[in-house]
């Protein structure tokens, strides 16, 4: 059903204002509940927001709770090249004349009851950012969460053999010296601001306190990266004081690191890069002075893809057979 005025009795309208975008399925009533807050887009490289939340949400029952509209958030056709337009433009796939699948944005809220536990997936809108915001705000309202958490990441310095360095950032003072707790650094940034940033800078009028962990990833690298996925989720599980299985992360995490060092191997100037980069990293931890916080990368002559080093394996095993 759609979010209408309506739906509200007389004692809600004296003091709230229904979000047009926002659909309502459930309404279960938590006490004291913490949302879990992941979006496609600015800072999810390596997958580390989508893919921290995905993990959190594997085994559990949950309750589809709300829907965000999407129709009115988002870019779709931007004038320009074709490869610009081709940047907002949902992806199709059409196999033997049938449409297969169709890439259409989804914001969704799920809970679990039993862990206390709201569960938002969706892409980082375009336009329209203050009505995104209160659509997630009146959701947080309604079910009974007093807390929202936001997992994202960066491309730093980092390299790929060593754990990501944490930061994080809180919407009351007194949280800080609870991410401290937990090993992570308190953010200094000046520049521009994701939609998580606006919901941080906003929650504490709503009555809500949130936390924002944001991973520094490897800048050189593209795609999964499962190790810092683990390493959001370790930091996650102690929070939320709920146990989660890690096991099946640390295998694909030991993996990953094998298949990306080898790989790097067979560039020398990354390799060397790479090298330079894990001493400085080491360098860090035995004196922080040393050497300076993680700091964004912007060359992109050396970025390389995983995926591509798992197409150049098939081509290989195929002339192989061949």
């Amino acid at each position: 059903m759609l979010y209408s005025l309506d739906d509200f009795d007389e004692q809600y309208l004296e003091g709230h204002m229904a979000p047009a975008y926002l659909e309502i399925l459930a309404q279960p009533k938590l006490d004291g509940g913490t949302m879990l807050l992941a979006f496609t887009g600015w800072m999810d490289g390596g997958l580390v927001s989508t893919g921290t939340v995905e993990r959190m949400m594997e085994n559990r029952h949950l309750i589809e709770v709300a829907r965000i509209d999407p129709d009115s958030f988002y870019i779709f056709n931007f004038p320009g090249s074709m490869e610009i337009a081709a940047l907002f433009r949902p992806r199709v796939n059409v196999e033997s004349g049938l449409i297969t699948e169709f890439d259409w944005p989804t914001n969704t809220f799920r809970c679990d009851p039993a862990a206390n536990l709201v569960f938002f997936l969706g892409r980082e809108p375009n336009l329209l950012w203050q009505e995104f915001a209160d659509c997630i705000f009146e959701v947080a309202r309604l079910v009974g969460v007093s807390r929202i958490i936001f997992m994202g990441s960066f491309g730093g310095t980092v390299p790929h053999t060593r754990e990501p360095r944490m930061y994080g950032s809180a919407s009351h003072p007194h949280l800080t010296p609870l991410l401290e707790s937990y090993g992570m650094r308190l953010s200094d940034y000046r520049g521009p601001a994701s939609f998580a940033t606006l919901l941080l800078h906003q929650a504490a009028s709503h009555d809500i306190e949130m936390l924002s962990l944001v991973a520094e990833i490897p800048g050189y690298l593209q795609g999964i990266n499962p190790l810092s996925i683990e390493a959001v989720a370790r930091r996650l599980a102690k929070i939320l004081n709920q146990p989660i299985d890690l096991a099946g992360l640390r295998e694909a995490s030991n993996e990953w690191e094998l298949k990306v060092s080898e790989a790097v191997e067979k560039d020398p100037k990354l390799a060397a890069r790479v090298r330079k980069l894990e001493q400085q990293y080491d360098n860090e931890l035995i004196n922080p002075e040393a050497v300076g916080e993680g700091r964004r990368e912007d060359e992109g002559d050396d970025l390389f893809d995983e995926d591509e080093f798992e197409d150049e394996d098939d081509e290989d095993e195929d002339e192989d057979e061949g």
